[in-house]
């Protein structure tokens, strides 16, 4: 009879690919002349599904200092807010 040494499993190493995934993404808008408020107000409710209050702040935010983040979130429903925003033309960014 033949003795066989049992082996050990293999042991995987965790890479960071795994964070990357996890981690939250934002997006961006940016003012320009082309819009009015109330266009960038509708398009942000729209969007993100916040409350008229929220939607206002986010709105003055791009009015007033050229940018705003107006969501974070998983990449997949930041590139669907973003696909929104974008419908109308506003400038959007998304930061990982």
């Amino acid at each position: 009879m033949t003795h066989v040494p049992l082996q050990k499993p293999k042991q995987y190493e965790q890479t960071d690919t795994d964070v990357l995934i996890e981690q939250p993404a934002r997006v961006i808008l940016f003012n320009d002349e082309i819009h009015s408020f109330d266009e960038v107000l509708g398009q942000i409710l729209k969007a993100t599904g916040c409350d008229t209050s929220k939607a206002e702040t986010l709105t003055w935010e791009v009015h007033t200092s050229g940018k705003a983040m107006v969501f974070e979130g998983q990449m997949d429903n930041c590139l669907t807010v973003s696909h929104i925003l974008e419908e109308i033309a506003l400038n959007t960014q998304i930061e990982v």
